[in-house]
């Protein structure tokens, strides 16, 4: 299977970056697409796949452009959703809020602007999109992307950009579409310039844990990923530590005990450690193990083609996903780096020396997928699952929408890009929601109780998103 090729050390919630089998050197590390199997640093033209592509207006179609420029860029399927989220996110406030100042139907968030009507929706939405595309990508950080990274995500937005406009009729409503979305575009941009998202990816000098529960890079890794997230300012909450998760069990509880031999028992490769997963659990587990931001905004795609929405509505979904989605992490974040708690593949090696005489050690448990250099609690895939799905439940005003959806994270010949990708079919968000969580045991990253407090988080986040922003007015 591809994805588990030995060259491959996941990276994050769904973040993969690797290094040499020997072990992570500062000056050998780079970024490879996990699904390309360790070629060049630059990700294989790919596409969504047809079962993610609901193109019914220029909202929808520039979510999956802004998708397909992430996987140019080498940030997505599974490289770095963080910045992939705060780009999803830019776009769609762009877009929403040059569409609402041609016809005003909700607040805005960034552009309080207001044109004539006689004027392009789609041109206002093509180049809203562009514009904060091709500066945000322009400025990954490097380490870890190479500059060849973020210019084929500039190439593919480019693309997508000149044939949006070929198709829009000469005359005044295509340059007046453009100049409000160019100007839609400069007020997020200037409003996210110092937003702290510029912050050290890659932490060497990440001081180590000592004690039994806390913090140690995981095997593979000799940095932390991104302590400083917590510190990117928030689209909708007050700040990082709004909806702080609990803190996680203490080593010596019962309930620490449970969730050990759960992941201990459920979460290792199957090659070096036997687990009792299901083939279908083991499906589910590669499945999610795709960017989070990347498949949520897949699943609303589908969803809001089939419930029908207009470009205002949809620009609204997508700008609440997104917004709740990159609070997500910036909140998980400020959790982890607080609770600085260690994952279970530690736990699980070094039980020997926690202190809990209920815990049997196993100095060679290796989890289905390595683990990302990032501390355990709350799950930050978790909690980016409870955001988009309570999203989802209070735009749509209903939990029961079935929907199915495909994933680039599948062995070869099961993805979204192949001609029979693999399916899964869900019945409600909620259900999505927590077949999400629960990967993140069945892959070895997560203990229960971070993924059931991550989901919790998530939708709190999500709620206020809802509650409080891109208001209809009516």
């Amino acid at each position: 299977m591809r994805l588990l090729g030995r060259a491959f050390l996941t990276v994050s919630l769904a973040v993969a970056m690797t290094a040499t089998v020997a072990g992570p050197a500062k000056s050998e590390f780079a970024v490879r697409s996990l699904i390309m199997g360790g070629g060049s640093l630059i990700s294989q033209p790919r596409t969504l796949g047809a079962a993610s592509q609901s193109m019914g207006d220029a909202v929808t179609a520039w979510n999956a452009n802004a998708g397909e420029a992430a996987i140019a860029a080498c940030i997505s399927p599974i490289n770095d959703p963080l910045h992939e989220s705060r780009m999803y996110a830019m776009t769609h406030v762009a877009i929403h809020d040059a569409l609402n100042a041609i016809d005003r139907r909700s607040r805005p968030y960034a552009f309080d602007g207001r044109v004539t009507r006689r004027t392009s929706a789609t041109a206002a939405v093509a180049t809203a999109a562009r514009d904060v595309l091709v500066p945000v990508l322009g400025e990954l950080p490097n380490p870890p992307f190479p500059p060849e990274c973020g210019a084929a995500g500039i190439a593919s937005v480019e693309a997508d950009y000149a044939a949006a406009l070929a198709a829009i009729p000469d005359g005044l409503a295509k340059s007046r579409g453009i100049e409000v979305g160019a100007a839609a575009a400069a007020a997020i941009l200037a409003l996210r310039a110092s937003d702290g998202s510029d912050t050290e990816m890659l932490d060497f000098d990440y001081p180590q844990g000592t004690q039994p529960g806390e913090y140690l890079f995981t095997p593979g890794f000799d940095f932390a990923f991104a302590p400083g997230w917590a510190d990117v300012s928030p689209f909708v909450l007050r700040d990082s530590s709004q909806f702080r998760a609990p803190p996680p069990y203490a080593v010596t509880s019962r309930k620490y005990t449970k969730d050990f031999d759960e992941v201990k028992r459920l979460g290792g490769d199957d090659i070096t450690t036997p687990s009792e997963r299901t083939d279908d659990q083991t499906e589910m587990a590669l499945f999610w193990v795709e960017s989070a931001p990347l498949q949520w905004n897949r699943i609303a795609r589908t969803v809001s083609a089939g419930e029908h929405l207009d470009m205002w509505e949809s620009a609204r979904l997508f700008g609440l996903l997104n917004m709740a989605l990159t609070d997500g992490y910036i909140g998980s974040f400020e959790t982890k780096y607080l609770y600085n708690y260690w994952r279970p593949v530690t736990a699980i090696q070094l039980a020997a020396t926690d202190g809990n005489p209920d815990t049997e050690a196993d100095p060679t448990w290796t989890p289905l997928v390595p683990t990302p250099p990032i501390p355990d609690h709350d799950s930050a895939h978790s909690v980016e699952g409870g955001a988009a799905a309570q999203v989802l439940r209070r735009f749509f005003r209903s939990d029961r929408i079935s929907f199915e959806t495909c994933s680039l994270t599948l062995p070869a010949g099961s993805t979204c890009d192949d001609a029979d990708p693999v399916l899964r079919s869900y019945g409600s968000f909620t259900q999505a929601e927590k077949e999400n969580g629960v990967s993140r045991i069945l892959v070895g990253f997560h203990f229960r109780n971070a993924v059931d407090d991550g989901i919790k988080h998530g939708r709190r986040i999500g709620s206020r998103a809802v509650r409080l922003f891109l208001r209809p007015v009516r």
